[in-house]
């Protein structure tokens, strides 16, 4: 819902009153015979106008520099403006066993977007992971078979390109993820449990988090977005919204056994995925090739680190980025809290300058940041000894 910058109909105001003033004055000096002090009166008053004028100006960038919002849509404007645009995708997924094989009903959830002139439908890999016979469904009740143009199991992405008319093809706008802050407000659409078309909100909980799913093969999905917003079977493929409608996120995941917890992919991995997922059918990830345990504290003093932070290098993957650069995996193993640590390793503490705190961070830091091919350079502790180590990234295999 737009409306008009006060401080905009302020300073319109006060140029119309210049024009004005400066109109009747030279009419006037026409039928004056004291010119000089008219016109020295006129100029006076128009340079105490213009100051004026530019106060405002200054108070109204002041304003847009600390992001005051005049006026917000309320969450029905919201959800009446893109409601048209989030569908169900339901299909059948085979599942065998000793007895042969039977077929279960999948649901979920997906939007429409444009993020390259034409309007196409995105949702979340393990939505449409081995699907058959799988159709969208608008708002209106009418459904149409659609075509997998790429997907991406490593960020649960998937594009769908539907067999429905054009005019049913409404996109939502998309924002950069990158402008969210822990506590903004954010609204999710989608079908949980099949109630098609239902809206929930919350707020961002955390930003650069990394979840680990069944359909990653043991990667992380990272760069993810933790919200409060509920998420249920059947919301995983919609839309995470601002609260200005724009697309911020698409909704993925809920840890088992959770209240108000959920996660979404960031609308930031979206724009960067969308074109190679179009026109290539994947995407090619960033690959460095280690197996990574955060350090905290108690990690720290177990194993004799002068660090309470940064990533200890547990096995390095044979033939990888890390390997040929030389990285050094743990050599022996030690017990702490029933699980086994590998130490002896290198100890990850920078990637190009940027501090690495944890996994997450080097997993979201190499998405965002890097591509195959690129030179990085990491900063290790060996040996109780500071060394640079370039790696050029390879590709996820």
């Amino acid at each position: 819902m737009n409306r008009e910058n006060p401080y905009n109909i302020a300073a319109l105001f006060l140029i119309i009153f210049i024009a004005g003033a400066y109109i009747g004055y030279s009419l006037s000096l026409y039928s004056s015979s004291s010119l000089m002090t008219k016109v020295e009166s006129l100029q006076n008053k128009i340079s105490s106008l213009e100051s004026k004028l530019n106060a405002l100006q200054t108070s109204l960038l002041s304003l847009q520099q600390n992001n005051v919002t005049l006026a917000s849509p309320s969450l029905f404007d919201l959800y009446d403006s893109v409601k048209a645009s989030v569908v169900m995708i339901k299909g059948l997924m085979p599942v065998s066993d000793l007895f042969g094989t039977t077929y279960q009903e999948v649901l979920g959830s997906g939007f429409v977007v444009n993020l390259t002139g034409t309007p196409l439908i995105v949702t979340n890999y393990h939505v449409v992971e081995n699907m058959i016979q799988g159709s969208v469904t608008f708002l209106d009740g009418e459904a149409y078979p659609f075509e997998v143009l790429g997907k991406d199991k490593y960020s649960d992405l998937a594009i769908l390109r539907p067999a429905a008319p054009q005019n049913k093809l409404i996109p939502i706008p998309v924002a950069s993820s990158s402008n969210l802050h822990v506590g903004d407000l954010v609204v999710a659409i989608g079908n949980p449990y099949g109630l098609q078309s239902t809206l929930t909100s919350g707020i961002v909980s955390q930003l650069g988090r990394a979840i680990q799913t069944e359909t990653a093969s043991g990667y992380l999905i990272a760069d993810v977005i933790q919200i409060s917003t509920p998420i249920n079977p059947g919301n995983s493929g919609g839309p995470l919204l601002d609260s200005n409608g724009r697309v911020v996120g698409i909704t993925t995941a809920i840890i088992s056994g959770s209240q108000n917890v959920g996660f979404a992919v960031p609308s930031d991995t979206l724009i960067r995925e969308f074109k190679d997922l179009v026109e290539k059918g994947k995407y090619d990830h960033p690959y460095l090739g280690i197996n990574g345990l955060t350090v905290d504290y108690l990690v720290a003093k177990t194993v004799g680190l002068n660090y309470t932070y940064g990533v200890l290098i547990q096995s390095v993957t044979k033939n990888s980025p890390a390997e040929r650069a030389g990285l050094k995996g743990g050599t022996k193993v030690v017990t702490l809290a029933g699980r086994q640590i590998y130490v002896g390793g290198d100890l990850i503490l920078a990637l190009d300058q940027h501090t690495i705190k944890t996994m997450e961070d080097l997993s979201s830091y190499l998405e965002r940041e890097t591509v195959p091919g690129q030179s990085v350079e990491l900063t290790v502790i060996r040996d109780g000894q500071t060394l640079s180590i370039p790696v050029t990234i390879g590709i996820r295999p």
